[in-house]
């Protein structure tokens, strides 16, 4: 089975930082967004990689080939973008033909899922949670026995609470591709753009049966609030909490869970809960918490909290020296 990844957004929510990187590349605990949901594929036994790439896709290439070089990979661009379902037209060719199935994992999206049980799930099966405001989301409407009956995207009046997280296991590719040419040569689009949602509900009118499978946990990336809420859950995993040592920073104070990337200098400061520092980076004299740190920083002098630095920044906060009298007040705020 092929896994294909839409990596082609721009990413506008989480600039700045999109401005020089990819959405999928932004690190989150100690790793890329992109490198946990390959990372996580593999794991299922996922060996065979479709990429839909446009902006700044040559260093998602870049990416995938150094950090992956025996990743089964093939590179689709997706010029202009006009929506996950015009991205996955563009692709169709490179799965069509797929007798095993093909599995769809949006590139911004990470899940916490039994993928081995789910691909194992005979026929099609479409990842759901629970969610607070439907409206913002493509939204499941679950029959009897399980059934997906509809699926809408972004609905003004929801009927259900159960969004689609941005993973789906379709059983038969050549259908999937057929609703993906209706699609587009019927132009039919929601909210300006080709959804894949739309050719789901095309799949679905035509007869075929399609089940939900409910995740654990679902870290959309998307925005610095999700981002941040994503790397602190992740970086509370066991693999974090047990077994580091940081004993080669001993002028700090670390409070786990933390990830530290290679070659830093940490002094004088306090860093953690829910901290991850990219490699190469200089922290002197700082008090870090619920933060993502990018590698070849350098930060002196800095109280941060629920904080995203990009790679090679620097930030010198101020140092005071005060001689402060009696009836005295200073507010820097």
């Amino acid at each position: 089975m092929k896994a294909v990844i839409p990596v082609a957004g721009i990413g506008s929510r989480l600039r700045p930082h999109t401005h020089t990187q990819p959405k999928s590349l932004v690190p989150v605990a100690g790793n890329t967004i992109l490198g946990h949901i390959i990372d996580r594929l593999t794991a299922a036994g996922i060996t065979e990689f479709v990429f839909i790439v446009g902006y700044l896709g040559d260093k998602i290439v870049r990416y995938v080939r150094r950090t992956y070089p025996d990743l089964q990979a093939t590179f689709v661009v997706q010029e202009p973008r006009e929506g996950i379902g015009h991205a996955l037209w563009l692709a169709r060719e490179e799965f069509r033909h797929d007798e095993d199935g093909v599995l769809i994992m949006l590139g911004d999206t990470i899940v916490d899922v039994d993928l081995p049980a789910l691909i194992a799930t005979p026929g099609s099966v479409l990842a759901v949670k629970e969610v607070k405001d439907p409206t913002r989301f493509g939204i499941v409407e679950i029959g009897t026995q399980g059934r997906v009956n509809k699926v809408v995207e972004k609905p003004k009046i929801p009927k259900s609470n159960y969004a689609m997280v941005g993973l789906y296991k379709l059983a038969y590719p050549e259908k999937l591709a057929q609703a993906l040419e209706w699609l587009h040569d019927s132009d039919v689009r929601t909210h300006g753009e080709l959804q894949l949602t739309d050719a789901l509900m095309h799949l679905i009118e035509e007869g075929e049966a399609m089940t939900t499978c409910p995740v654990d946990n679902w870290f959309d990336c998307g925005r610095k609030e999700t981002l941040l809420e994503a790397n602190a859950r992740l970086l509370n995993r066991p693999e974090f909490l047990e077994g580091r040592d940081y004993s080669e920073f001993p002028d700090a104070v670390i409070i786990p869970p933390v990830s530290i990337g290679r070659g830093c200098q940490i002094s004088h400061s306090i860093i953690g809960p829910n901290v991850a520092i990219g490699d190469k980076t200089i922290i002197h004299n700082c008090i870090l918490s619920d933060s993502i740190i990018g590698t070849y920083s350098e930060l002196r002098s800095a109280v941060m909290h629920d904080c995203i630095v990009g790679s090679d920044a620097s930030f010198r906060g101020m140092n005071h020296s005060l001689n402060i009298g009696d009836n005295t007040e200073i507010d820097y705020s």
